[in-house]
């Protein structure tokens, strides 16, 4: 207990906080403090991945006829770059500072790769997915009294977003155990 109260003395106010939740789970306490972090790394990398998406599809790749279906893609998986770039960085810095034995072009690799089947999973979803979520959306919302001029565009970026924020989730947990279990899996 030694170790977490001096821990807990660290300058960075979000490690207090999870080493205080990591500290009910005993011998787990370690896996659960790595987990919260890089679900933290995880949602600032999606508030990079999501506000990327949308400046390309403000400004650039706007969801609209012609090739909307590739911009949409294409403008997902930018995003998903800058997100994945962001928390490399930050995962090894922050969530596996103790997993430095490899080079760092090895973890980034790995760390890549398992991202790359996590984007293909997304791009596949977000394709699939993206106009039967903004259709049911903006029909729920019409239900619920909440009008609004939905047109085809807004419709398309509201859907998404969605599912990218339900991919985002699944992803979450497949990068964790997959890099936990290959790429750092110097760490004790």
């Amino acid at each position: 207990m030694t170790t977490l109260k001096t821990a807990t003395r660290s300058v960075n106010p979000a490690d207090r906080f999870i080493l205080w939740i990591a500290g009910f789970f005993g011998p787990k306490a370690k896996e659960v403090e790595r987990f919260l972090k890089f679900a933290l790394v995880g949602t600032f990398g999606a508030v990079v991945d999501f506000a990327t998406l949308n400046v390309l599809q403000f400004v650039i790749l706007v969801p609209v006829p012609p090739y909307q279906n590739t911009k949409i893609a294409s403008a997902t998986g930018i995003a998903f770059c800058a997100a994945v770039l962001s928390n490399f960085v930050l995962n090894r810095y922050w969530t596996y500072p103790d997993s430095r034995s490899r080079s760092m072009r090895r973890q980034l690799a790995q760390f890549f790769l398992i991202s790359i089947v996590g984007l293909v999973f997304r791009l596949i979803f977000v394709s699939v997915s993206y106009k039967y979520l903004g259709d049911f959306s903006a029909s729920l919302l019409e239900s619920l009294s909440i009008n609004a001029d939905w047109g085809e565009e807004a419709i398309f970026q509201l859907g998404t977003n969605e599912a990218q924020a339900i991919s985002i989730v699944v992803v979450l947990f497949w990068n964790f155990f997959a890099n936990r279990y290959w790429t750092y899996n110097d760490v004790e």
